[in-house]
């Protein structure tokens, strides 16, 4: 399985961006798939999770301004990210899940800085 994320950028403050992850298999055949992200001299975290029947969590910095959705068509995961703020800034990751293996996308920086 790999994972292509795209979308990162630099923005400023309150400004948008949308990351895509995009799986080499159908994305349904995943039990679930998510966002991590990790900042500097941090631990990585989960962002916000799908799972296959639709269940959506974020954590709760996110919540409101993050949105997670897919595409089974394009075999696509994306993340809209409003209202963004600069300890948004990290690397995201995407990530997916089938049983007891995981796999996880190559990462793509955000920077929020004005």
């Amino acid at each position: 399985v790999q994972l292509q994320a795209s979308g990162g950028g630099t923005v400023q403050p309150g400004e948008s961006l949308m990351l895509s992850c995009t799986a080499s298999e159908n994305i349904f055949d995943f039990n679930a798939m998510g966002w991590y992200r990790q900042a500097p001299g941090e631990q990585r975290e989960l962002v916000a999770r799908i799972n296959v029947g639709g269940r959506i969590s974020y954590v709760d910095s996110v919540r409101g301004r993050f949105t997670i959705s897919r595409d089974g068509g394009k075999n696509t995961l994306y993340l809209q990210m409003n209202s963004l703020t600069p300890e948004d800034t990290a690397v995201y990751y995407c990530h997916a899940n089938r049983l007891s293996r995981e796999w996880w996308g190559q990462g793509t920086q955000v920077t929020v800085s004005s």
